[in-house]
């Protein structure tokens, strides 16, 4: 089938703290709607049959509670498919958005995934009612080719967003389409988490994803495109995933992704927009997704000496890390339970510092969560204090297989390239009780090749 997805440079207000009137929030939201339309009528014109459009692209960020309220949609949370809001614009007040994003639907006979801040209000008879009587919430809908809202689903793994309010139960929101059967549907920060997204794709067999996102790039480890991939691989299924492009912000990376090819746009250096159209197959037959015991080489740990360990800071953790040194060997090192090895050799020796880090434990900034990771990266200059640091550039082409024993089935594998480029492995799963990944010779320089496990369970 053909999708799209839109990389949106919204349109902000420059003081989201002040209150406004609804007219006013109506005529800066406008103005990001008005280039929705014209990027869902290019994306139809290139035979797209589904576009999906980034988070928080409507109405933008930094509001507080009271400051977004005139941004606030009503959304009929139960609705779902029995409402038109292009044909049927009079059943509920406040629906401007969802009614221009319907008929954008209609007037293009293309699916459409928007994201927009919705309220319901709430009364004294629910415990959980905030103090102002309503619920806030950041949502997604799902439209049809025909303008019916199809499924709403509202964010449940908020990211610091005063705002809104988490919904009282994680929402299963999924959508059924002509074209390429079932739609899973969830925001951002909730790829990180097993509640709703992990369940919600197990539960219901999913194996297409839309993926509204408002993702700031961290590097090593949580590039946008570079985890979108790792999630399209890991559970085998197919990611349509818009973010949002404010490159000061550190906001780009967007993307169609398949388990085994993908068509990215990551730019940090240049403004506007950018429109990707795609075709892809369906994924249909449920063969083996890598998070289940695969067979594969991998072979005999390593008998030599490992060189020094020492410690750096990687992603707000402290990661134990070997220098990769000369141009091939065996490596391993370990923290808690968790054991990473490395079989490496290089092409050429380069002028550029390389190591093997290992993380067991709780990441507790920006979020807390567990995490199991083995990652090879390159250092961001020659000393051991520089391991860990963002690097966007390298020159290194490594053959390696790594591989570490661990604790959870849930592996996302990254391998990210130079210049934020992304690469396949040769082979990836599991052999006796350790998942691996290896790759002979990278595309272009090697930037970082992890296993970023998530435990779940010890969140």
């Amino acid at each position: 089938y053909v999708a799209a997805v839109y990389e949106h440079e919204s349109v902000l207000s420059p003081t989201p703290a002040a209150l406004v009137e609804r007219r006013s929030a109506l005529e800066l939201m406008g103005r990001n709607l008005d280039i929705y339309e014209q990027q869902v009528l290019a994306a139809a014109r290139q035979g797209a049959q589904i576009i999906v459009f980034p988070e928080d692209g409507i109405h933008g960020f930094n509001f507080t509670r009271s400051s977004i309220y005139p941004y606030l949609d009503f959304v009929p949370h139960s609705h779902s498919g029995k409402w038109n809001p292009c044909r049927e614009p009079y059943l509920f007040n406040d629906t401007e958005v969802v009614q221009r994003l319907s008929c954008m639907a209609l007037k293009n006979k293309i699916f459409l995934v928007a994201n927009l801040g919705t309220k319901q209000p709430c009364g004294r008879s629910d415990p959980r009612c905030p103090p102002d009587g309503r619920y806030q919430f950041n949502t997604n809908v799902a439209l049809a080719a025909d303008g019916a809202l199809l499924a709403t689903y509202r964010k449940h793994n908020l990211y610091f967003e005063y705002a809104f309010d988490t919904p009282p139960e994680p929402d299963y929101a999924f959508f059924d389409t002509p074209f390429a059967g079932r739609f899973g549907m969830f925001t951002c920060f909730d790829i990180l988490f097993f509640e709703p997204a992990v369940n919600l794709i197990r539960q219901y067999n999913l194996k297409q994803i839309v993926y509204p996102t408002a993702w700031m790039n961290q590097l090593p480890l949580l590039s946008a495109v570079e985890f979108q991939q790792a999630f399209a691989t890991a559970f085998n299924v197919n990611i349509l995933a818009a973010n949002i492009h404010h490159p000061t912000l550190g906001m780009t990376g967007s993307g169609i992704y398949t388990p085994v090819k993908s068509f990215i746009y990551h730019n940090m250096e240049s403004y506007g927009g950018k429109l990707i159209v795609a075709e892809i197959p369906v994924i249909t037959a449920d063969y083996k997704t890598n998070l289940e015991k695969a067979p594969g080489q991998v072979s005999e740990k390593g008998k030599e000496q490992s060189p020094p360990s020492f410690y750096a800071e990687m992603m707000y953790d402290n990661f134990t890390f070997v220098p990769v040194w000369g141009e091939k060997g065996e490596l391993q090192v370990c923290a808690n339970t968790l054991c990473c090895y490395l079989n490496y050799r290089r092409a050429v020796l380069t002028d550029e510092l390389y190591a093997l880090g290992v993380f067991d434990g709780l990441h507790t900034v920006h979020g807390t969560y567990y995490v199991q990771a083995c990652a090879l990266v390159k250092c961001g200059g020659l000393s051991f204090s520089t391991c860990g640091q963002e690097v966007t550039d390298a020159t290194a082409l490594i053959d390696f297989q790594l591989w570490g024993n661990m604790s959870t089935p849930y592996i996302f594998p990254l391998l990210l390239t130079s210049g934020i480029t992304l690469d396949f492995a040769d082979q990836m799963g599991w052999k006796n009780n350790h998942y691996f990944l290896s790759k002979n010779r990278t595309s272009s320089g090697l930037l970082t090749a992890a296993l970023y496990g998530r435990w779940y369970e010890k969140d």
